[in-house]
């Protein structure tokens, strides 16, 4: 398929919420972040995963949090130039960790720990404004029996294929919570992420055999809540909901960070 008809695919469909940002480089601890506790009874690895137009700094607000509970944390450095490659990318860090991992996906990276979850290593997944795609299910096809996103519309590709979001797309429907420093910080960072990535379809979904955990965003502009809602019904997960855009890791972090430490918790005691 054609770069030109990829986009024209991708407009006429309702849940292509290609997700997750760039890497704000301001790192805030919010007041009531997680206590300093022991998680000594549970899983100690978090893989982190990002979505598309981002890195693994999508997740600065989190780490810390996360690591002040005592776990082990490691973000991937997906090179969305593939939906095989971000899931290799992904198993090379599982691979890396010395025990039990929870794995967590943000956006298009719920897709990548559907994928790569199934590692026996995997004790439970975490899906943060996420999809979660069954068997069979590519991103670009999903929630399409919901109305379109608005931030779907200033989605703007390259001569090779490659997607970015426009700066009104990244400013009012991305990330409209947070402070303008860091929009635009997001904006002028953001990495591009090939088309091909978004058609890659899941074989094996780990949310069938693991427990999960889920995040919705009420205020997404990328991804309908209702579809998030419905990836969460779908895996029976533990679900929490948030006021926030389509990043809920940088606009609530304390609250993203705390399901992720309930989940090292709860999949450790199993």
């Amino acid at each position: 398929m054609t770069s030109k008809h990829r986009l024209a695919r991708f407009f006429n469909l309702s849940a292509l919420a290609v997700a997750a940002f760039t890497g704000v480089l301001m790192i805030s601890t919010p007041k009531d972040a997680i206590a300093a506790g022991s998680t000594t009874s549970g899983v100690r690895n978090v893989v982190l995963v990002h979505g598309a137009w981002a890195d693994g700094s999508s997740w600065a607000k989190v780490i810390p949090l996360l690591e002040a509970s005592g776990l082990h944390v490691v973000a991937v450095q997906n090179p969305l130039t593939s939906f095989a490659d971000d899931t290799a990318a992904t198993k090379r860090a599982i691979a890396l960790q010395d025990g039990p991992v929870i794995l967590v996906g943000h956006s298009y990276g719920g897709a990548v720990i559907t994928e790569a979850g199934v590692d026996p290593k995997v004790a439970g997944l975490v899906y943060v404004a996420a999809f979660g795609p069954d068997a069979g299910e590519e991103v670009a096809e999903l929630g399409k029996s919901a109305p379109v996103p608005p931030g779907l519309a200033e989605l703007r590709p390259d001569a090779g294929g490659f997607f970015l979001l426009t700066s009104k797309g990244m400013l009012e429907d991305f990330a409209q919570d947070l402070p303008l420093a860091e929009r635009k910080l997001m904006f002028a960072t953001q990495g591009p992420t090939n088309g091909a990535a978004l058609g890659g379809k899941v074989s094996v979904p780990a949310w069938k055999t693991k427990p999960s955990w889920y995040v919705v965003a009420s205020n997404d502009r990328m991804i309908q809540p209702d579809t998030e809602r419905q990836f969460a019904k779908r895996m029976n997960a533990r679900t929490i909901t948030l006021a926030s855009s389509h990043v809920p890791m940088l606009s609530h972090p304390a609250e993203v960070a705390k399901l992720i430490v309930e989940a090292a918790q709860t999949a450790g005691a199993k």
